[in-house]
């Protein structure tokens, strides 16, 4: 038994390849990440099929995938049901308005994963939640291919989207301009510089005239977001 729950409770880590795996889905089979090379993948679990808050979740993914999409971001989602569950599951939410949102096809893929095989791989299952429901888990994957963030929610608490799709876009500029993001940062705002490495240079930034930085303090330096 207690080889069991060590195996339910091993998870990457961020920093850490994604685990690979090929799957059934409801968009066909697929094998991540090679089907997956160059784009960001936010990867999710949901506890089970026609449960309302997952149903509410699946609906505003629905509803925001294109914005995903302009930000080279896939969705896959993943429940322990089976492929037919998840096609009945779909063909509900279509049927279904809520918040302003109806006639919704849910168009990226469904993973079936009643073994948990992929549920495991992920830390998905958690033994003192529930041993038969993958908890609310989201995995962002960069384009190499590597997790850059994890987020966990219990059973009983719909996701934030706005926040899923803001980590995307600070991620992005990151890597794109080498910098920070303060708190509640959004795009537009103004970013950290990475701090200053020695004397010389921390005091040349204090010094700094330059229009476009300031600094806060020697070890706190923005860049004005034109």
């Amino acid at each position: 038994m207690e080889e069991q729950v060590k195996e339910y409770n091993k998870m990457p880590l961020i920093g850490d390849a994604a685990p690979n795996f090929k799957a059934t889905t409801t968009q066909g089979k697929i094998n991540f990440p090679e089907d997956y090379n160059g784009k960001w993948v936010i990867l999710f679990s949901h506890p089970a099929d026609f449960t309302p808050v997952c149903t509410t979740e699946f609906m505003t993914f629905t509803r925001m995938q294109d914005e995903f999409k302009e930000l080279n971001t896939e969705l896959i989602g993943l429940s322990v049901d089976s492929l037919y569950s998840h096609i009945a599951w779909l063909r509900k939410i279509n049927e279904l308005e809520w918040n302003g949102m109806k006639d919704l096809d849910v168009t990226f893929p469904l993973i079936e994963d009643i073994k948990m095989e992929v549920a495991n791989k992920y830390g998905m299952i958690q033994p003192n939640q529930s041993s038969t429901q993958a908890v609310r888990a989201v995995f962002v994957i960069d384009p190499l291919g590597v997790i850059r963030t994890i987020l966990y929610y219990p059973l009983s608490t719909g996701r934030n989207f706005d926040e899923i799709k803001r980590i995307i876009q600070a991620l992005q500029k990151a890597d794109k301009d080498g910098v920070a993001t303060p708190a509640d940062w959004r795009p537009g705002d103004d970013v950290i510089v990475p701090t200053a490495g020695s004397c010389g240079t921390a005091k040349e930034r204090m010094d700094s005239k330059d229009d476009d930085t300031y600094c806060l303090d020697w070890f706190m330096c923005f860049k004005k977001e034109k």
